[in-house]
Parts: C-alpha cells; sequence; structure tokens
C-alpha cells in the first residue's frame, strides 16, 4: 500500500500555564502537509496530570494520514492531493479505489490489472447462501450487511494475518469487490427473488445494477447513464475523513482485529441515521410532507427554533459552505431524472421545490443549509427503484474502499498504538460494600 509522508515538527510551542501552581508547560505544535497546525498531547498526562475533555473529538487529531483532506470552510474536499470534482468528472470509481489504496492515480496497465483482480475476487463463498438463510426475510439490509461481512473472516482464513502486507492485500481487494454482491443478496434475499452471480464482462458499477435488478427470467440491459450515476455516486463518498465510520474501524483495528470484523463494526457505525442513513431520513421526511403544496408549512416549522421538525438533507456538519459533492450529485441527478422522465413522479417533485426554495430563501442562504450530498442521492436512487432500507447499504458498498485503505494506514504507522480515550468521570467515590442483610 501506499507510503505516507510524516507530520512536521514546528518550532512553535503552545504554553500551558496551570493556575492554581503557576506552573508551565510547554506543548509542541505539529504542522501537516495542510490545513490547520495541531497541538501535541501525546506526553499531556505523563507532565502534567491533565488530560483534555472532547467529547465527540471534535477538536483532536486520532491520527495522522496522508488519504484524505477536507476544508469544510473553503468546501474543499481532496483524495490523495486531486479535487473530488476533477475526480467525478475525468475518473472512474475503479480509478479511484487504486487511488485511496495506493497513493497515486494507475498508469493504464495497472489499471488494467487492478480492475482484472477486483473483478475476479467478486463471487462469495457458497456457503453464503444459507448464512443469508438463516436470518428473517424481514431483517434491515443493513443487519444483513453486519452479519455477511464479519462472516466472511470464517471463510478466508488466508487473508485475516494483518502483519503480513500479501494477505491485507488480498482481504482488501477482497471486501471491495465482494460487497455489491453481499448488498445486492440482502436485497433479492428481502424481496424473494433469486440471486443474481456477478458476471467478470461488466464493469464495478453495471455489475451493482445488474445484480440488483435482473431476474433469470430476461435478459437484463444495463442503463449507461444510469451505472455512469452510480459510479459517480460510489466515488463521492469513497472516503470521507476521520467520521465516525472510519474512526470505528481504525479503533477496532488497533486491536489487531482480522479485516472483515473491523469492516463489519464500521458498517454498524453507519447504520445510524446521523451518518449513513441521512439519505434514507431525507426520504422519510419527503413522504412525512407528503405534497408540493405543504412545502410552506413545513418550510415555516423549519425555521421555527421551537419545533422540533428539520429539514435533512440541507446543511452539513462538516461543510460550512456549500457541500462540493452536492454540486456533483446535482448534476447526476438531473441526468438521471431526464433518462429515467420521473419528473412528474410526486416524491420528486416534491424534492425539487424543496431544493428551489433552498438554494433562494434568504434564511437557508444566509445559514449556509445548501441541499447536501443525501439529499440528491436519496433522490437519485427513488428515481431508479432503489429501496429505501438499501440507501445505506449502498454507502457501505463505496465507503468500503476508504475504510480498507485508512485500516491498511493504519496498520502501517509505527506510531498508532491500541485506541484508548479517557473519561471524566462524575459517578460516586469509594464505597464501601454492605450485606445484603445490612442494607436499609
Amino acid at each position: 500500500m501506499s507510503e505516507k509522508a510524516a507530520a512536521q515538527a514546528t518550532n512553535n510551542t503552545v504554553t500551558l500555564i496551570d493556575n492554581a501552581t503557576g506552573r508551565r508547560f510547554e506543548l509542541p505544535v505539529m504542522k501537516g502537509s495542510t490545513g490547520p497546525d495541531v497541538i501535541d498531547v501525546r506526553k499531556l498526562y505523563q507532565d502534567t496530570g491533565f488530560f483534555t475533555f472532547d467529547p465527540g473529538y471534535t477538536s483532536t487529531g486520532s491520527c495522522e494520514s496522508s488519504i484524505t483532506y477536507i476544508d469544510g470552510d473553503a468546501g474543499v474536499l481532496l483524495y490523495r492531493g486531486y479535487p473530488i470534482e476533477q475526480l467525478a468528472e475525468h475518473s472512474d470509481f475503479m480509478e479511484c479505489c487504486y487511488l485511496l489504496l495506493y497513493g497515486d492515480l494507475p498508469t493504464a496497465d495497472q489499471k488494467r490489472k487492478f480492475e482484472h483482480d477486483i473483478t475476479y475476487h467478486t463471487m462469495v463463498h457458497e456457503q453464503m447462501h444459507k448464512f443469508i438463510e438463516g436470518l428473517r426475510r424481514d431483517s434491515h439490509p443493513m443487519a444483513v450487511m453486519v452479519g455477511m461481512v464479519g462472516a466472511l473472516s470464517a471463510f478466508y482464513h488466508d487473508s485475516t494475518d494483518i502483519t503480513n502486507p500479501r494477505h491485507r492485500m488480498v482481504a482488501s481487494y477482497r471486501m471491495i469487490a465482494k460487497m455489491p454482491t453481499l448488498a445486492t443478496w440482502a436485497y433479492k434475499y428481502s424481496i424473494g427473488q433469486p440471486f443474481i452471480y456477478p458476471r467478470n464482462d461488466l464493469r464495478y458499477s453495471e455489475n451493482f445494477l445488474h445484480m440488483m435488478f435482473a431476474t433469470p427470467c430476461e435478459p437484463y440491459k444495463v442503463n449507461p447513464v444510469l451505472a455512469k450515476a452510480m459510479d459517480r455516486i460510489l466515488i463521492l463518498h469513497a472516503d470521507h475523513e476521520q467520521n465516525a465510520s472510519t474512526s470505528t474501524v481504525r479503533l477496532a483495528g488497533s486491536s489487531g482485529a482480522n479485516p472483515f470484523a473491523c469492516i463489519a463494526a464500521g458498517i454498524a457505525s453507519l447504520w445510524g441515521p446521523a451518518h449513513g442513513g441521512a439519505n434514507e431520513a431525507v426520504l422519510k421526511m419527503l413522504e412525512e410532507i407528503g405534497d408540493k403544496s405543504r412545502v410552506p408549512e413545513y418550510i415555516k416549522r423549519a425555521k421555527d427554533k421551537d419545533d422540533p421538525f428539520r429539514l435533512m438533507g440541507f446543511g452539513h456538519r462538516v461543510y460550512h459552505n456549500y457541500d462540493p459533492r452536492a454540486r456533483i450529485m446535482r448534476q447526476s441527478c438531473n441526468e438521471v431524472l431526464d433518462e429515467l422522465n420521473v419528473r412528474d413522479e410526486p416524491l420528486l417533485e416534491l424534492a425539487m421545490e424543496l431544493e428551489r426554495i433552498a438554494l433562494e430563501d434568504d434564511y437557508f442562504v444566509s445559514k449556509k443549509l445548501y441541499p447536501n450530498v443525501d439529499f440528491y442521492s436519496g433522490i437519485i436512487f427513488r428515481a431508479m427503484g432503489i429501496p429505501v432500507s438499501l440507501f445505506t447499504v449502498l454507502f457501505a458498498v463505496a465507503r468500503t474502499v476508504g475504510w480498507v485503505a485508512q485500516w491498511n494506514e493504519m496498520i502501517e504507522d509505527p506510531t498508532q498504538k491500541i485506541g484508548r480515550p479517557r473519561q471524566l468521570y462524575a459517578g460516586p467515590t469509594r464505597r464501601e460494600f454492605k450485606l445484603l442483610a445490612q442494607r436499609g
């Protein structure tokens, strides 16, 4: 996998003063290749007896990474230094996978070999059929994915030695290759249709659509516009710095857990509505509004700080400007709606009206509550006929390469330690145990 450039120490320090004792402590400052400098607090507890308190770790760097960079204020997202806009316009998902894994764009020969190797890992062990069939038909597809991905470690013992670079590479390829197969099988099982096997003559996104929508009854022809849109969605969701699910993969991996278990942990974290379930929440919100005529009512509610209603799919925790992925997704959204000629579908009309208001209304513009990537991806999936319950599964398919790249980087980092956050304890102090008969 790729070599990582180390962050540089600087001559700057930050002085910490303990007002109770007057003691002064100098904390070193480190500089990355771009972005804000960071205060190195690794020896803070050892030197001062204090540690930091940072719920959610929003002001704490948990690792050093060279994979993805976000500037939320400027609306910038880079994969290995390449702007997401350029990759979405000129690249494809397999090329982005190679870039995230190895650090550089591939040559033509490297890309050809990489695509071949991924393609020929798309089959899963036939016994996985029995595993799925042991689950309820009405199980949420994300529940199925957590179980199936975790179970891969029981089938592929030859790629679970994390100290072996060859094992890590094989496990990485297997994970990226098999996720679409598992995802579509989870869907087919839920609707009672036969599982569709991958085809080696189809490209990654084409294969996914084929396994989703084909049946043994008749040939299925992949629509190139939909395949392109799906490929772009995968690119835009491939990695996003140290988010909740990526941090979960790293934390699980820091214990030495096998790669399949780490990715299963990431899927579980992604399942939450505040993370990967956001585009699913968009559709549920649209269904709650119900009709375009009710949009003014819900816009008014969204502006009322005392009303619990929130517009899902608008604004972003990281991007304080326009989400750079949203512009690209908006283009894909229009291409898909035009191709399928479904603009008169009531829920999609409602979504377009919400988008129009959000882009023009002074309240939303002033607060920078622009439609985000989840808003548009939910509309695209709806138009394609992908059920809401599968939205987060598609996110997991895309994000797997990011998780795998981050996991590999962590394993190869000599400074990485097992994750062990501190806590600010606020419970009872020491108490003496009383026997049951003595308790009044």
